[in-house]
């Protein structure tokens, strides 16, 4: 008899860890399933809609996502690349004026400003950089852009690894959004593009659920004037 009820247990335990694998599996396979769709869904969104530097159409304004500024002010390389290319399409024409979105969360730590004082040392002239200090994340920065700034066009300004979920989730929000994307960086930070690139899996995914969610931005605000103004600005 006990040793009937040891083969019993060692089969059930059996069972278990093979239902559990099973879970495993399946919850792997799912889950594949949703980021390569959200993928798709998201590119299929942009499609038409990244251009070279060179070809793309102009627009009344640049907006500029964006990302990691070093300890002592200055923007990282990636946030570097990002602000020379809008200030090219600035220099160019195809812009007239700089949307500058990222992140101010703490009072130590403010990306639009870095990114606002780089354009303008460059010979950007400050009225023509408007700052939104609450784009947290790239969703964030494009309804803000629609539903604070008042943007209807633009151009987006970001790396192409970034690029079409950055305006696929404009062109959703209901913005006429074109894209030009950065490669400069991405042979000197192989490793960083690599594993940036790699999150662009997870980050579609959450981008379909904020889309169909309809979320509010973290912080959304009154409506403001900076890029209106800053294109009356002669």
């Amino acid at each position: 008899m006990l040793r009937w009820f040891a083969v019993v247990k060692r089969w059930w335990a059996v069972r278990r860890v093979r239902r559990a694998l099973l879970g495993v599996a399946v919850g792997a396979v799912l889950a594949g399933v949703v980021s390569v769709a959200s993928l798709v869904w998201v590119r299929g969104g942009a499609e038409g809609h990244i251009f070279t530097e060179a070809d793309v159409p102009d627009a009344p304004v640049a907006l500029v996502l964006g990302t990691k500024v070093e300890a002592d002010g200055n923007p990282a390389p990636f946030l570097t690349a990002r602000l020379e290319l809008a200030q090219r399409l600035f220099d160019a024409g195809k812009v007239h004026a700089i949307l500058v979105s990222g992140d101010n969360m703490h009072a130590d730590y403010n990306e639009p400003e870095a990114m606002r004082r780089w354009l303008v040392d460059r010979g950007v002239p400050r009225g023509k950089v408007v700052l939104d200090y609450a784009g947290f994340d790239t969703y964030d920065s494009c309804v803000r852009a629609k539903r604070i700034f008042g943007v209807d066009r633009l151009t987006v300004v970001t790396q192409s690894f970034h690029l079409p979920r950055a305006v696929s989730l404009c062109r959703h929000l209901g913005i006429e959004a074109n894209g030009v994307g950065d490669d400069s960086v991405r042979g000197r930070y192989t490793m960083k593009w690599r594993i940036s690139s790699t999150r662009e899996y997870g980050a579609c995914v959450k981008a379909v659920v904020d889309l169909v969610s309809g979320r509010d931005p973290v912080h959304l605000g009154r409506r403001e004037t900076g890029v209106d103004d800053a294109l009356r600005e002669s």
